[in-house]
């Protein structure tokens, strides 16, 4: 019988067969990068304001302070955002100018608003700020060429911004594992079935299915079946064909009923180990067949879902 560092060695070590697709990058939310993301653009793609104010040369405003403000002329246009100013800014003047619009010609810096008053046609300004103050430049924040996400990140929603940013719409992303959920057993009953005596309703589906999405896995429910040899095989044998881990809850204990350990075995599936040295969870079998994995986990609750964290849930996120 395996200890349970062994028996999780022996699930970790196994080879995993990784899938892609390409999403839209709101369906990548969450799950994990298969690309390099390379930006095709400079952010910003030009020199912006990072504030409100007015656009001035930096050396017309030295000594600027509350007693002694510098009085500069104002140019009549002022600059919003999105709007390109084709006028350039001579010494002793300044613009007006909102945040993110783009830095006029001859300035290299921007005084905030709050640092300024406007008086008639002038402006007086009572701060020094220095060259390149309250400026966002081109390429600042990304530059063109520049490796922005790494394949094998997980995907967040600041990454998602980014990739806006730069106009990558579609990406590349790790297939997540879709994880096949069946329940054995005569005394079970789907969820909205009555109790009689005798019966238990099915919460390992849930509860597994629950854990699976929770783990960043797709899953499918495949229900309850009987514990009936050809019923099991065939349900067995209709989740293998297109999942890529089956999870059975009950069946693979050593009671008479007990059949699925039995009818893997006639799959072709290769048990890489069946009981570990726990409790909960001793009668747990785990197997490859092909390039997809099947845990037979215990019937009992508690039992399926510590299960699921120690083996299952290293194997999805593998």
């Amino acid at each position: 019988m395996l200890s349970v560092k062994e028996a999780q060695a022996k699930v970790l070590e196994c080879e995993v067969k990784l899938k892609t697709k390409k999403v839209d990058i709101l369906a990548g939310c969450g799950k994990v990068l298969a690309q390099d993301i390379i930006s095709n653009d400079f952010i910003p793609a030009y020199d912006n304001s990072a504030m409100d104010g007015f656009a001035v040369r930096a050396v017309d405003i030295i000594g600027a302070d509350k007693n002694y403000p510098v009085r500069l002329k104002l140019i009549k246009e002022d600059i919003p955002a999105g709007k390109v100013p084709d006028i350039t800014v001579e010494s002793g003047f300044a613009v007006p100018i909102m945040t993110g619009a783009p830095i006029p010609a001859g300035c290299d810096c921007v005084v905030m608003k709050e640092d300024a008053l406007k008086e008639g046609r002038d402006v007086l300004v009572f701060r020094e700020f220095y060259e390149g103050q309250n400026i966002r430049y081109r390429g600042e924040d990304i530059k063109k060429g520049e490796t922005v996400l790494k394949s094998g990140k997980k995907i967040y929603p600041a990454d998602i911004g980014v990739l806006a940013s730069i106009g990558v719409n579609l990406i590349d992303i790790y297939k997540p594992p879709l994880v096949a959920i069946l329940s054995t057993g005569d005394e079970l009953v789907d969820i909205n079935h009555k109790l009689d005596e005798g019966k238990v309703r099915d919460s390992n589906s849930y509860s597994l299915a629950a854990q699976a999405r929770e783990a960043g896995a797709d899953f499918k429910m495949y229900g309850i079946v009987k514990d009936d040899k050809e019923l099991i095989r065939g349900k067995i044998s209709a989740a293998l064909g297109e999942c890529d881990i089956l999870l059975l809850s009950g069946g693979v204990s050593v009671g008479d009923y007990d059949f699925v350990k039995e009818i893997l075995a006639d799959t072709g599936a290769e048990f890489i180990f069946w009981r570990v040295n726990q409790r909960p969870g001793k009668p747990l079998a785990f197997l490859s067949y092909k390039d997809k994995f099947i845990f037979g986990l215990p019937g009992n609750p508690v039992s399926v879902m510590v299960c699921f964290e120690m083996y299952v849930r290293p194997l999805i996120k593998k």
